[in-house]
């Protein structure tokens, strides 16, 4: 029975801790696969919540694991080898540790999104390190990051007392485009005691030297001097605005019970889901009613064989871009470049390597998602566009319990052709990324925030009933008034009108948005610049 894939990070800390003390006790080879799995889906899984300092000490430990993989003659490892894979595990569940909370993780004595006294506007802490020269750039930054509600620590360049409190970002603002050696010094001493921090390099020159250079030293993100603000609060607003991943799904198309078997258990290391058919003639049929993003295609079946089956997949529209690996005993190049050639996107040899299929499978399904995604998005703001908030808001209603509560706002920029005339489309622009930015700083990760059209968003907040919904709206509609944006002139200041609609009041998606669109007829004509409830 294969066990279930854990969820916390405690979970896959005991798992690995547990795999490396079975493989140091009884030095099999197959545990040291199952323990270099492990750290790999740990990997993957401080990547989803954007930890960078803790993903590369999990590739440091895992490149290390597969230099030692070698075959079944080469375990158990020698001692010394141990012990250096020992050091490393150390420094990786000390750095762990001593990191910030996780963002998707919730304290024992912290309020769950069901209690009355709802406060999504959580401090969130940024250090900042700037040069006396840019001390300028560096208050206004700190203007805006403290308005999107995140809390500024102000740090010099040398390093000393730093706050206990470790930060979600550290920016370094320095007085050249290129770093000194005492500025090299700094990053470094912040990286090692900031793991699990993005560390942002503003003013770079664009050059692959400095940049590399700036990476070595522990720099996660470097920005050019052109349009700095913009880009990091972008940054660092997609850190706190991180989407539940719905689970990977690899269709498998294997007449081997054995391969089979051997498959779903890797792949179920890695929480990715699985379904296995036999009969290729029964592929469409699997395609239409399981939707994976990825086929395990054996090359030799009963009847007709894998690139014949991918030949007629790469003909139909639905199925053309769908990622197909080969897995087949065949070693022949020849037949494996005549294979690619035929519509296949990669080949593996049986046997194959466990660590190498899930890390293939991975890759390629998130290649072919990302891909899917770009066409979801709005190129503006980075929402959800028009046809992708629709289908999510559907799918949020399907899954909310007959007395469960979902709550939905339309939302829209006051005057917003005036701003245009008046100050033009780029201001206009800046107007609309000012208040997506302050929505994906304001709401949680599990929200949906729209771009409906134009002015004009949508949010949708599950388990959060009506005056919970408005209390929270109006908090950023006074906030939304009071965010100035810049133009050659000065500065302007926009508000915004809402309407809110809340299941199960109204229990069909269609249904909420109209709802909550009459709302916000309703406070467009009661003056602008309020909230309103549908009745």
């Amino acid at each position: 029975m294969t066990s279930l894939p854990p969820n916390s990070t405690e979970d896959r800390l005991y798992v690995l801790r547990t795999r490396w003390e079975r493989y140091v006790a009884e030095g099999r080879f197959e545990q040291f696969i199952e323990f270099t799995v492990a750290v790999n889906t740990l990997a993957e899984f401080f990547n989803r919540l954007r930890l960078p300092g803790l993903v590369r000490l999990c590739e440091g430990l895992e490149n290390a694991a597969l230099a030692k993989l070698g075959d079944i003659s080469t375990h158990p490892l020698r001692q010394q080898d141990i012990l250096a894979l020992q050091r490393q595990m150390d420094t990786l569940l000390g750095s762990v540790a001593n990191s910030r909370l996780m963002p998707t993780e919730r304290r024992a004595d912290e309020p769950g999104p069901g209690t009355p006294d709802i406060d999504w506007i959580k401090p969130r802490s940024v250090w900042m390190i700037s040069a006396p020269e840019k001390r300028g750039m560096a208050d206004a930054l700190k203007r805006q990051l403290q308005f999107f509600g995140f809390r500024i620590f102000e740090i010099d360049w040398g390093g000393q007392h730093l706050p206990e409190d470790k930060p979600l970002a550290v920016l370094f603002i320095p007085t050249h485009a290129s770093a000194e050696p005492a500025e090299f010094d700094c990053i470094a001493t912040i990286r090692m005691n900031c793991p699990a921090s993005q560390l942002f390099y503003l003013g770079v020159q664009a050059a692959i030297e400095p940049i590399v250079a700036l990476m070595r030293a522990g720099i996660d993100v470097t920005i050019p001097a052109e349009d700095q603000a913009s880009m990091v609060l972008n940054c660092i607003l997609d850190l706190v605005q991180t989407h539940e991943q719905e689970q990977y799904r690899v269709l498998v198309v294997e007449d081997s019970r054995v391969a089979v078997a051997l498959i779903q258990r890797t792949l179920a290391e890695h929480d990715i889901d699985t379904e296995a058919i036999s009969d290729p003639g029964k592929l469409l049929d699997a395609l239409e009613s399981y939707r994976p993003d990825l086929v395990l295609m054996d090359m030799y079946m009963p009847r007709f064989n894998g690139v014949e089956a991918t030949r007629v997949l790469r003909q139909m529209a639905a199925y053309n871009s769908l990622p197909i690996v080969y897995l087949s005993g065949e070693s022949d190049v020849g037949m494996q470049v005549e294979a690619l050639r035929l519509g296949g996107d990669q080949f593996l040899i049986k046997p194959f390597n466990p660590v190498l299929l899930a890390a293939v499978v991975k890759t390629r399904i998130e290649r072919f998602r990302e891909t899917r995604r770009s066409t979801r998005l709005d190129g503006l703001t980075g929402l959800f566009n028009h046809t992708a908030a629709k289908s999510r808001l559907q799918a949020m209603v399907s899954k909310t319990e007959p007395h469960g509560a979902l709550t939905v706002a339309m939302i829209d920029i006051d005057h917003f052709k005036s701003i245009n005339d008046t100050y033009g489309h780029p201001v206009g622009d800046q107007v609309i990324r000012g208040l997506a930015w302050l929505l994906k700083g304001r709401l949680r990760s599990i929200d949906l925030i729209g771009r409906y059209g134009g002015e004009e968003f949508i949010i949708a907040l599950p388990e959060v009933n009506l005056q919970q919904a408005k209390s929270v709206i109006e908090r950023i509609r006074e906030d939304f008034s009071a965010l100035p944006h810049a133009h050659p002139g000065g500065a302007l200041y926009a508000t915004f009108s809402a309407g809110i609609a809340c299941f199960p009041m109204v229990d069909t998606a269609a249904g909420l948005t109209e709802a909550a669109d009459g709302a916000l007829l309703q406070a467009k004509r009661n003056g602008r610049n309020r909230v309103e409830s549908a009745r």
